[in-house]
């Protein structure tokens, strides 16, 4: 599947979870992750509220990847573009707005992890 399809599939069942809220994780965010083979990296993401139920997220760690975002109750997720591949990220929000994740990509064996931690 093609970033654009799933960028549209995406946003289209958005549009179907009337609960769904992306308003509180507006702002920006400390990143520190782990990638397949374990190394470390870090940077940090901005969030944007784009509709009631959608929103942009941009990660700026080493290159900068961009993709769409939606919150669920205490679940967030996002898919991303890197380097013509896609990726999904899920992450739990914690009480304390911290947000903790498992990331992967299309076509390939791995996961990774993820801490978005709010900036004040």
């Amino acid at each position: 599947m093609n970033l654009k399809r799933l960028i549209v599939a995406t946003a289209f069942s958005a549009a179907l979870v009337h609960a769904a809220s992306a308003q509180s994780v507006t702002g920006r965010y400390k990143v520190e992750g782990r990638n397949f083979d374990g190394s470390r990296y870090s940077g940090i993401a901005e969030i944007t509220v784009t509709s009631k139920n959608t929103c942009r997220i941009v990660w700026s760690v080493g290159s900068a990847s961009e993709g769409i975002c939606m919150r669920n109750g205490t679940v967030f997720a996002a898919s991303y573009g890197q380097g013509g591949t896609v990726g999904l990220v899920i992450y739990q929000i914690q009480p304390d707005g911290r947000m903790e994740g498992l990331w992967t990509m299309a076509d390939r064996d791995g996961v990774g992890t993820e801490t978005l931690t709010p900036l004040k």
